[in-house]
């Protein structure tokens, strides 16, 4: 009992703050449908923005950070999988093998493209490695994970980690205007963000706001791209000739929240669950997610836009950019969607 009180106190007051922006994001979408009929900003981004006023104003100290991270981390996670149940399996899995193609093609060529270009631009190996799978994969995530094998320096980690945040944030509030200007269907556009944005929460805000279906394609894409976390580690540790040191054990790599995401998605397609309880599940879903994303503003400063070298902001907008043009041809080429 002690124990869970401590770690209550030590959460309440970030989750708290998150919970609260989530609320003033939610408020300002009432006004936006209040006097504009529809919200031109959705609750998922002005959560983001409204973390990143924040952050700009003032930094949350050490009181704050613990439930900070829980809420930016372990609640969107559970946001993820209570999404599975409200997702139409055979309908995402409509694209069959061509889908599967694509996103191990695009996986393919944003890590040899990324890392050609950070050694175009004179980054070291290391670095570039380090951005090219942090874009073509999962994020920090795949950063944090390839770093150690390839025995990358801190410095290099912090630069590649550095501009993406801000980065991210920018694909989120830009990437939607490539649905008119491609004319791609929702279930394209989806396929299209789950392939290209950098991280897990940036797909659910870049997607969500267009359609459900863009945002069910985009996660179930995404969380595809994570699962080749660990068939990309394992490569650069036998490569580093570092297996005979290295504790690889791929299914370490396979995170909670995807597997609960699937057994709830199962469980939905096969009548499981039915669509009165899936309709509720759902909502409680998408306010988690934007506790989330105030969560994950208020961890973004976009004053690192002046500490991060030409270079790296260069490399890691081009690989973005390769993964955006390579995703969209071969959705067209291959009829997704």
């Amino acid at each position: 009992m002690t124990q869970n009180r401590s770690w209550i106190a030590a959460h309440a007051p970030g989750i708290a703050l998150a919970a609260l922006l989530a609320a003033a994001a939610a408020a300002l979408q009432a006004v936006e449908t209040r006097f504009l009929t529809h919200a031109v900003v959705e609750a998922l981004v002005l959560a983001i923005l409204l973390g990143m006023g924040v952050r700009l104003a003032w930094q949350p100290g050490p009181r704050w950070e613990p439930g900070i991270k829980f809420t930016a981390k372990q609640v969107l996670e559970a946001a993820i999988v209570l999404l599975g149940a409200s997702v139409d399996l055979p309908l995402l899995l409509r694209a069959g093998a061509p889908l599967v193609i694509a996103i191990l093609a695009v996986v393919l060529s944003g890590l040899v493209c990324g890392y050609a270009l950070g050694r175009a631009l004179g980054l070291n190996p290391r670095l570039s490695t380090l951005i090219a799978c942090g874009n073509a994969i999962c994020g920090n995530s795949a950063i944090a994970a390839v770093a150690p094998v390839i025995g990358a320096e801190k410095e290099d980690v912090a630069s590649s980690i550095a501009f993406t945040a801000v980065l991210g944030v920018i694909v989120v509030l830009t990437l939607p205007l490539l649905v008119p200007l491609l004319d791609l269907t929702h279930y394209q556009y989806g396929a299209l963000a789950g392939m290209t944005v950098y991280a897990v929460p940036q797909v659910l805000a870049a997607t969500f706001p267009v359609s459900a279906l863009s945002g069910e394609v985009g996660t179930l894409v995404k969380l595809v791209r994570v699962l080749l976390l660990g068939p990309v580690v394992v490569f650069f540790a036998i490569r580093a000739r570092k297996v005979g040191e290295q504790k690889l054990a791929t299914g370490s790599f396979i995170p909670w929240f995807i597997v609960g995401f699937l057994v709830l998605a199962a469980a939905r397609s096969l009548g499981a669950i039915p669509p009165d309880v899936a309709a509720p599940v759902r909502e409680v879903s998408r306010w988690m997610t934007v506790a989330a994303m105030a969560a994950l503003g208020l961890g973004v400063d976009v004053r690192v836009l002046g500490r991060v070298g030409g270079r790296v902001v260069l490399a890691v907008t081009g690989s973005l950019l390769v993964l955006i043009t390579v995703s969209a041809t071969l959705i067209t080429l291959l009829g997704i969607g």
